[in-house]
């Protein structure tokens, strides 16, 4: 059993550990589902954040939100993708956090997601905060209270 006796780690800011937006692929929201498929296919990214003209998040999208929009009953209609826009077929309830928000929320959440988008207060977005990134912290700090 772990156990962990200084818990301030927890409570660190999350803007300590995010992946800055300049570094995060991106796509905006009059981008057709085509430009999206291809960032998407290039980055080997599953899911990229939808921004607007001010880059205030306005959700997510995925490979399988784009293969859904163009199944068809008999065949994939991929003559589609140019004409789908992003808005049209991304994700908006996504779970998000602020770069105030603490490492204690980011552990809780990416419980269940690979990774989360990270907003700064007015909505613009600052980054990604990854499950891969909290499970090495979590670890460095395990392994020096022991």
């Amino acid at each position: 059993m772990v156990s962990v006796n200084n818990r301030d780690f927890l409570f660190t800011p999350i803007e300590n550990y995010i992946i800055s937006s300049e570094k995060v692929a991106h796509v905006q929201i009059g981008n057709n589902a085509e430009h999206a498929l291809l960032v998407l296919t290039k980055t080997g990214y599953s899911a990229l954040p939808v921004l607007d003209s001010k880059y205030h998040l306005k959700g997510l999208l995925g490979i399988g939100m784009i293969t859904d929009s163009i199944l068809g009953l008999e065949h994939i209609e991929y003559e589609r993708l140019g004409d789908l826009k992003v808005d049209e077929i991304m994700q908006t309830d996504i779970p998000t956090v602020k770069t105030t928000d603490r490492f204690q929320k980011g552990l809780d959440l990416l419980i269940n997601h690979t990774f989360l988008c990270v907003t700064e207060e007015d909505g613009t977005f600052a980054g990604i905060l990854t499950r891969r990134v909290i499970l090495k912290e979590f670890k460095k700090y395990i392994y020096s209270a022991q």
